[in-house]
């Protein structure tokens, strides 16, 4: 392209990048030879070369579920506002299939990886993670748990979290604040930690409050919308309902669980109360009372902790927490001054 343009190719390379001030004849001649030869730049030539990293990339589970589609919105939103591309991986839920990906994030040069969302947290798990958290680190880039727990204070990962455990205590405690003592809840799944975060809130709203804890008011089910309409449908073919109130694992699981109990002749909240967690589509449509969680400032902030990290190097690893809070519409119905024995 030098020779096209008739000068130097460091002149060329100058006027690319931005970097260096260029006489406006000379420039057009540049930009006229990029257009006659169609020139894209290589960025990976440009990554060899020791140029900075203009990426930053989110792994994701899926992007059709609308909690990873807004988390990676506020991923996009940030790397936008900071001058990056943004690049966007999937893995389905395969831990093998997240580990490659991180890898090839690597050899991207991407200047963060942000991985999200809910793991089965074991002791394999975070040596490997920890194994990549340090690679990363090596090769100039940063890895961040966006919803995930932290790997050790060793570990040179950024952490950026939601309150799980006290979105759900607070749900929770709004339940037994309306008299409900016989709530079920939808969605355990032992070793994965974002169920397991929620449950614990679960289970120290009811402690606090006095009341005792019944296993088998836990129902073990995957958080998706075919999971909540089973665990219902079963639950109500078992036997004579024994429950007042359902606190369903996230938006998705409710709105299946809703259907369930409507096609069992079971009307919201009159007979039933139902409770979520997300505030995330399709909440708002089923007037469905939720613990909201601050999706896309979960991208947002883990963006901003990683290239602020990738400007000072001598700052610590952080771990930022992001609060939650319960919005209440029309699902859920008092029982303290009712008197029916059924709602005892």
């Amino acid at each position: 392209m030098a020779a096209h343009a008739g000068v130097s190719v460091a002149t060329v390379s100058r006027i690319l990048s931005g970097t260096y001030p260029s006489a406006p004849a000379t420039r057009t001649k540049v930009m006229r030879a990029v257009r006659e030869l169609d020139y894209v730049a290589n960025a990976n030539a440009r990554g060899l070369a020791g140029a900075s990293s203009r990426s930053v990339a989110i792994i994701v589970n899926s992007v059709i579920s609308p909690h990873y589609a807004h988390v990676a919105q506020g991923v996009q939103t940030q790397a936008a506002v900071e001058g990056k591309l943004c690049i966007v991986g999937t893995t389905g839920g395969d831990a093998e299939r997240e580990l490659a990906t991180i890898q090839l994030m690597r050899e991207e040069h991407a200047e963060c990886v942000i991985l999200v969302g809910n793991v089965v947290a074991d002791d394999a798990y975070r040596e490997r993670m920890a194994d990549y958290a340090r690679a990363l680190a090596l090769a100039g880039s940063q890895l961040v748990l966006c919803g995930r727990p932290p790997l050790g204070p060793d570990v040179p990962a950024l952490v950026v979290e939601y309150d799980n455990t006290g979105g759900a205590y607070a749900i929770t405690s709004h339940l037994l604040s309306a008299g409900h003592r016989r709530i079920l809840f939808l969605g355990r799944r032992n070793g994965y930690s974002t169920p397991e975060s929620r449950i614990t809130g679960y289970r120290k709203a009811l402690a606090d409050h006095r009341v005792p804890h019944e296993p088998d008011l836990e129902v073990e089910g995957t958080m998706e919308r075919s999971e909540g309409y089973r665990m219902i449908r079963e639950r109500l073919a078992a036997g004579p309902r024994d429950f007042t109130a359902v606190f369903a694992g996230n938006d998705l699981i409710a709105a299946g669980a809703r259907q369930a109990l409507r096609e069992h002749g079971l009307r919201i909240p009159d007979d039933v109360s139902l409770v979520g967690f997300d505030d995330l589509p399709p909440a708002a449509d089923i007037d469905l009372t939720t613990v909201h969680v601050p999706h896309e400032e979960l991208g947002r902030t883990a963006v901003r902790m990683a290239l602020q990290r990738a400007r000072d190097k001598s700052r610590t690893a952080e771990h930022v927490m992001l609060g939650t809070h319960i919005v209440i519409r029309d699902s859920v119905r008092s029982l303290i001054h009712a008197t029916s024995p059924a709602h005892r």
